[in-house]
């Protein structure tokens, strides 16, 4: 009998040899789960990372740069032209706006040249194109279409993106 119970010894596992399997088993299930968490972390980390990075330009792009201007001093002093009684007078303080610094230096740069365009603009006007809103309005059209022309010629930019009538006086 003692031989059939080394028989039955060798056929029924021990508790260590039924464990070894799970062990051998559990430890590569483990390594394979922490590897797809960190995988699916990097994955989440990278996209949202772009999607931060995407938005944040989206938002710098709608907002535009702050506006500089550039006053041409001293005010703007002409003659006004038309059949009106004695002599009249323009006087009009002009500012230019840009978002671009580079900009604002081309506009000090040729602002002589800016000046003498729109003095000869400001002194082609008459008295009633100038008595309304609508009048003044087209005036400050035209003289930014003058500023642009001029700088597009010298610069090869607009340079310019508004031009602001501070003061305008007539008499």
């Amino acid at each position: 009998m003692a031989v059939a119970a080394d028989k039955n010894r060798k056929a029924e596992p021990t508790k260590e040899a039924a464990s070894k399997p799970r062990r051998s088993l559990l430890v590569p299930a483990l390594v394979a789960v922490f590897a797809a968490a960190a995988a699916g972390g990097g994955v989440w980390y990278f996209t949202q990372g772009k999607a931060d990075a995407a938005a944040t330009k989206a938002t710098a792009a709608k907002t535009p740069a702050p506006a500089q201007y550039f006053a041409l001093d001293p005010a703007f002093v002409v003659n006004l032209s038309g059949p009106i009684d004695g002599p009249r007078y323009l006087q009009v303080e002009v500012q230019l706006m840009t978002r671009d610094p580079l900009a604002l230096t081309a506009l000090q740069t040729h602002a002589p040249a800016i000046r003498a365009k729109l003095l000869m603009l400001f002194s082609q006007v008459e008295p009633t194109q100038i008595a309304d809103r609508a009048g003044k309005e087209k005036l400050q059209a035209a003289a930014l279409a003058e500023v642009q022309k001029l700088m597009k010629t010298e610069t090869g930019q607009n340079s310019a993106d508004e031009l602001l009538f501070t003061s305008f006086v007539t008499q």
